[in-house]
Order: C-alpha cells, then structure tokens, then sequence
C-alpha cells in the first residue's frame, strides 16, 4: 500500500469564491508521481474550532497532511497557530526563522505583524522559501504551506523527497470521437470487473462539433495491470465501431 494523504485548503477566499484555487491539481499530480495516494481534499475556512479539528482528524486518518494558505502576517492567518493547539504545544518564537526574516527586510521593515511569520508550534521544523524567505513548517506527519502557488510549490518540492515513497502511478488512456458514455457503459463495467486494481474512468469531452466523445483512462501501480486494461479499453473502442485513439485529447 502506498502512503496516504489529505490536503487542507484553508481560506475563506476559496470558500467565497474570491481566490479560485489552482494547488490541489499541482499536489496531487506531484504525490500520484512520487506513490503517494492523495485520499482526501477538504476546503475550510479561517475559523480556529474548524482548522484544529479537521486537522487532529487528518493526521490521525494519513500518513501525511498538507495545509495551504493561512501562514501570513494578517490577522487571519491562524493556521499556525491552530497546528500548535492541534498538537498541544505552545505557539512560540522560532530564533532561526526570525533571525532570516529579520536580516531579510530592510530597517524598520520588519514590524511586529512580519514577526508574527516566525512563530510556530514548538518542535516544529521550518521548510525552507526559495521564493519569498519566509517558511512553511512540518510538524509530525503535517506540512504546513502558503497559498500562493508559486511559493506553495517551493515549499512542496523542499518537503515532497523527505517522505517515504511508494510505486508511483502509471496511466494510460484512449479516446474516440463520437463515442458517449450510454454506449459504453455496461462493458466497461465488465473490464473494470476484471481489473479491480485499476482505477479506470470515463471522461465525456466537447473541443468542438466535429471533436467530442469520451476518454477512458487506466490508472494504477501495476504497469502490466494498467497496460492489459488499457488494451481492453482500445478494443472495446474498437468493437463499438468507433476508432480509438491514444491518450488524451488535446485540450478536453
């Protein structure tokens, strides 16, 4: 079994529709290509009762959590802070990061609310911000990363060859114009039966009127498992009269 993971959108500005979030594709690309499964996302707000519980949950259910957004110098960036009480250590002063931060800004700069981003839950280790200096922090099995993207993928990929690995996945897919998913349905629940390991979906796709059908993707660890299903997909293509045709369609 590979390692499990949950991820924790944590922002009012997802909820509300504000901030549209682009994280979880990156993550859970990253952690299917590295044999971490993710399990689970969930979106929550900037509430302390809601991020402390949905994180003493995660941690106890996976082997890894990711949080984003959160970690700022507003008023609003609590995630910190409800890491520490998850955990029942104390929010403090971490010497290191304040002492980065602080040589990073310019005199007078580095205020009391920018002093706020170099406290963290005691015994908490700092990722290290190729991109704006300030860190991220993994505290037992949770890593805890900005929002931004661009900054929440340098903290990722600091963290991401620190956990243990599995077998990553392997996928390959078909697709056929003019095919639909009530044509297919009741033999492609046969070869799923008959790769039960193989994660194989169905996914209807319109590039224009000329361009649109269905694409089947096999997903699995087993390569050879994931090849015999994803030749059975092309046949059935094949069978249903239509012409199948390899991987993806180009912008579906």
């Amino acid at each position: 079994m590979n390692p499990t993971a949950c991820l924790l959108v944590i922002g009012n500005e997802i909820l509300s529709g504000r901030t549209q979030d682009v994280n979880v594709q990156y993550i859970a690309r990253r952690l299917s290509e590295t044999g971490i499964t993710l399990s689970e996302v969930r979106i929550i707000p900037d509430i302390r009762a809601v991020i402390v519980r949905n994180v003493t949950e995660a941690r106890a259910a996976y082997d890894n959590v990711f949080t984003t957004g959160g970690i700022g110098p507003t008023h609003d960036d609590i995630t910190s802070a409800c890491v520490a009480e998850s955990f029942g250590v104390p929010w403090v002063h971490h010497p290191e990061t304040f002492s980065l931060l602080e040589a990073h800004f310019a005199p007078g700069e580095f205020n009391a609310a920018r002093q706020r981003m170099a406290t963290m839950p005691q015994g908490a280790t700092p990722i290290r911000n190729a991109v704006s200096v300030a860190p991220g922090f993994s505290m037992g099995n949770v890593h805890v990363m900005a929002g931004v993207p661009r900054i929440m993928r340098a903290m990722f990929e600091e963290v991401l060859p620190t956990l243990p690995h599995g077998t990553p996945v392997t996928a390959q897919a078909w697709h056929a114009n003019g095919l639909y998913e009530g044509t297919l349905a009741a033999p492609l629940e046969a070869i799923q039966e008959r790769y039960p390991a193989i994660d194989i979906g169905s996914y209807p796709y319109r590039l224009d009127e000329s361009q649109r059908g269905v694409c089947l993707l096999c997903k699995g660890t087993d390569t050879q498992a994931v090849s015999n299903a994803a030749t059975a997909v092309r046949d059935l293509i094949t069978r249903l009269g239509f012409t199948p045709l390899p991987g993806e369609p180009a912008k579906a």
